[in-house]
C-alpha cells in the first residue's frame, strides 16, 4: 500500500462505496482442530519429510549461489521428482504438500533477492531461507484443493489423515486451500482461504480522521469512537515476571536438557502472552468494526510504530498494539467496502488546519495544545490536524 494524502484516491482494494455485494477478495477462516494420536502422528511424520526437502532446497540454493548457476521452483521440482523416486520414505508421503514447500520456498528467496538488489536496510530485508531445525520449526502443512476435502464434518487431507475440526462460523464459500499448522503451545489449527464478498452496511454520510498516539491508541475526529489504552499487559505484568523468576531458576547449564519444571514454566509464559495478544487483537477488531461501521471514509495515519521501540515510551507502545490495529482498520475497511485513505504523516502536528500555515519548530510531545502563530486557532494536539 502506498502513502496517500486525505484528497487522494483510496486505497486500491477493487472495492467502491456503493451499495450491494461486491468481491473482497480473500479471506482466511481459521479453525481449532481436535488431534488424535494417529492423526498427529501422520501429520508430524509428513512434516518430517517436508521439513527435509526445505532443507534440501536450502543446500542447493546455496550451492547453486556458490557456483554462479540459477535454480528456481522448476529445477526444485524435478529435484523432488527424482528424490520421491529413488527414496521409498519420501514417496510414502503427500506430494501436495511437498510441492507446495518448494513454491514456499521460491517465494520467501525472491523476496530476499528483490530486498537485497533493492538495497534496502539490513533492518528492513527479508533473510534468506535457512535451515529448519527438528525442535525449533513447528509443523506447517499447505494443501491445495486437490490435496483435501470436507466430509460428514470432518477435514481429509492427502495421505487419508482425518481431522476433526472445531467449527466455530460456516464457511462462507467453497475454499481454494487449506493450512494446518502447529502453534508454539502445541495447539492445532486450520485456516481456510475462501473467497468473500462484501456487502457494506447502510451509507452514512459520516467522513473520520484516525490518529495514533500512546496515551490514546486512536484519536479521531469523533470523541465517540476514540480508543483509549487497553494496557492488557500492564494488568498482567505480575504473572509473566512470575514465570521468569521460575525459569531463572531453572535454567539448565549449557549442553544440559532442560528439566521438566523449566519447561513447565516456559509452556505457562508463552501461554499468557498468547492470551494477551488475543485480548489487543480482540479489542482492535472490534474498535475497528464500529469505526467502519458508522463511517463511509476513513482517513488513517499512515503510522510506523516500530521507531516507538527505541524510546521510553517502548513497553508503553507495544502494549497498545498500534500496527495491529491499523491493520485490522484497513482490512475491515476493505471488508466492509469503504473507503480508507492513507495520510503521511510528515507536518501533520505543524500545519494548521484552519489557514494551512505551518509552525516553524516541531511541538515537543508534552506540549498537548496547538497555537497556530499565523491566524491564532487553538486545539488539540492530535485533532487539530484532522
Amino acid at each position: 500500500m502506498q502513502d496517500l494524502g486525505v484528497d487522494g484516491p483510496p486505497i486500491n482494494c477493487g472495492l467502491s462505496c456503493q451499495p450491494g455485494v461486491q468481491d473482497a477478495g480473500h479471506a482466511r477462516y481459521t479453525y481449532r482442530l481436535r488431534m488424535s494420536s494417529t492423526a498427529r502422528a501422520a501429520l508430524m511424520a509428513e512434516w518430517d519429510r517436508c521439513r527435509w526437502i526445505w532443507n534440501e532446497c536450502v543446500a542447493r540454493s546455496k550451492k547453486a549461489h556458490t557456483e554462479g548457476e540459477k535454480v528456481g521452483p522448476a529445477g526444485l521440482d524435478k529435484m523432488l521428482t527424482k528424490a520421491r523416486a529413488v527414496t521409498p520414505w519420501l514417496a510414502e508421503g503427500s506430494s501436495v504438500p511437498q510441492q507446495q514447500l518448494i513454491r514456499d520456498f521460491g517465494k520467501s528467496r525472491a523476496k530476499a533477492v528483490k530486498d537485497i538488489k533493492e538495497r534496502l536496510p539490513m533492518h528492513q530485508r527479508a533473510g534468506m531461507p535457512r535451515y529448519k531445525k527438528k525442535h525449533e520449526s513447528p509443523p506447517t502443512l499447505n494443501y491445495t484443493r486437490r490435496g483435501f476435502r470436507i466430509k460428514d464434518g470432518k477435514l481429509h487431507v492427502a495421505g487419508g489423515v482425518a481431522l476433526t475440526v472445531v467449527w466455530s462460523r460456516q464457511l462462507p464459500a467453497a475454499p481454494s486451500s487449506v493450512r494446518v499448522y502447529q502453534d508454539t503451545l502445541g495447539h492445532w489449527y486450520c485456516s481456510f482461504v475462501v473467497p468473500v464478498q462484501a456487502e457494506p452496511p447502510p451509507e452514512t454520510g459520516r467522513v473520520i480522521g484516525v490518529d495514533w498516539g500512546v496515551r490514546e491508541t486512536a484519536t479521531t475526529t469523533s470523541t465517540s469512537h476514540d480508543l483509549s489504552h487497553p494496557e492488557h499487559g500492564r494488568k498482567t505484568q505480575e504473572k509473566p515476571a512470575r514465570y521468569d523468576r521460575m525459569m531463572a531458576r531453572r535454567r539448565p547449564k549449557q549442553g544440559q536438557a532442560a528439566s521438566k519444571g523449566y519447561r513447565e514454566a516456559g509452556r505457562l509464559r508463552a501461554k499468557l502472552h498468547k492470551k494477551v495478544a488475543r485480548q489487543r487483537q480482540d479489542t482492535g477488531r472490534k474498535w475497528a468494526k464500529k469505526t467502519v461501521t458508522d463511517h463511509d471514509t476513513l482517513a488513517v495515519e499512515d503510522f510506523k510504530p516500530k521507531f516507538l521501540a527505541k524510546t521510553t515510551m517502548a513497553r508503553k507502545a507495544a502494549d497498545a498494539a498500534i500496527g495491529a490495529t491499523e491493520q485490522a482498520l484497513i482490512e475491515m475497511g476493505r471488508k466492509h467496502a469503504r473507503r480508507v485513505h492513507l495520510v503521511h504523516p510528515a507536518y501533520t502536528t505543524m500545519d494548521c488546519a484552519q489557514c494551512g500555515a505551518r509552525a516553524k519548530h516541531v511541538l515537543p510531545l508534552g506540549e498537548r495544545t496547538y497555537t497556530c502563530t499565523a491566524c491564532g486557532a487553538v486545539s488539540p494536539r492530535d485533532k487539530k490536524h484532522m
